[in-house]
């Protein structure tokens, strides 16, 4: 790892040094340093390059001006409050592929979702391509039809059997939802965080999808059936074996448009009152009823 500093630049703030995660930046003749004995605990976070005011610091060759600026231009909290509140979960899609520079920015931006002690391990698998998923689908709906024809479906995966009869019967898809591309973070199992290293990149890829116009659905199901009943098709899909399967999303242009945001009921909120640490109990204010 490479940590520079620009001599001529640093202003000796010390606001790198107090930021640091690892606490191993100083300030040495009023200039902002970092110890070669000290190069292995940093956690390559670029704290110290996102908060310098001169742009004085440089990490792995990332040059501090052709980041992007954070600038008032960030979205309201109303904008932001309508972009969450106004998801949906998309189960129509348009067969028309996503534009490869489309999904490409998409995965740019999950990539930047934290993870565990920055350990930056996630892969993305994913289907980018009509053709290959309707193949994939396809195999899938055949491998577990296999399973179910044979009776070896177990008693708790009873579902699957209503969900190869619909397939089978109506052509219904309800393991993939009809979309046109599937998504899957993994991570390495020895990796700190791994599963939720998964889950946090995958919210924030379809946060930011929708913002393209790009619909996803969060898919229990296709990793119910490729974790517990066709295992194979993981190594198929080149997920490696040291890898936790996280989780799934399929994702597509939508079919459907949503005109306002659904109404839910209020918040479960559990407040721990100053009378907790006096007498060791938290009685809830209200109860919450339905």
């Amino acid at each position: 790892m490479h940590f520079i500093v620009d001599k001529t630049a640093c202003i000796g703030c010390g606001l790198c040094v107090k930021d640091c995660p690892a606490n191993i930046l100083t300030l040495e003749v009023g200039k902002a340093h970092l110890a070669p004995e000290r190069l292995e605990r940093c956690f390559k976070c670029q704290h110290c390059l996102a908060i310098c005011p001169a742009g004085a610091i440089s990490i792995d060759g990332v040059n501090p001006k052709k980041c992007l600026p954070i600038t008032e231009n960030l979205p309201s909290a109303d904008q932001l409050e309508l972009l969450i509140k106004g998801r949906r979960s998309i189960r129509q899609y348009s067969k028309e592929n996503v534009p490869s520079e489309v999904l490409q920015r998409l995965l740019d931006v999950a990539w930047h979702a934290p993870t565990g002690v920055n350990n930056r391990q996630v892969l993305f698998t994913v289907i980018d391509d009509g053709a290959v998923m309707e193949s994939f689908r396809n195999e899938v709906m055949a491998a577990l039809s296999k399973i179910v024809k044979e009776g070896n479906l177990p008693q708790e995966m009873g579902l699957f059997a209503e969900i190869v009869r619909l397939w089978e019967e109506s052509g219904v898809d309800t393991v993939f939802r009809g979309a046109p591309h599937l998504l899957i973070a993994s991570a390495p199992k020895d990796a700190p965080c791994h599963e939720q290293d998964c889950l946090i990149a995958l919210t924030t890829f379809e946060l930011f999808a929708q913002t393209l116009k790009v619909g996803t659905c969060w898919d229990g199901i296709a990793k119910w059936a490729i974790t517990g009943l066709i295992p194979e098709f993981q190594a198929r899909l080149g997920i490696p074996e040291a890898h936790q399967f996280g989780y799934s999303l399929v994702f597509g242009k939508p079919a459907v448009t949503y005109k306002r945001a659904a109404k839910r009921v209020p918040a479960l909120i559990n407040r721990v009152t100053a009378s907790f640490a006096q007498s060791g109990t938290n009685p809830p204010d209200s109860k919450i009823s339905y």
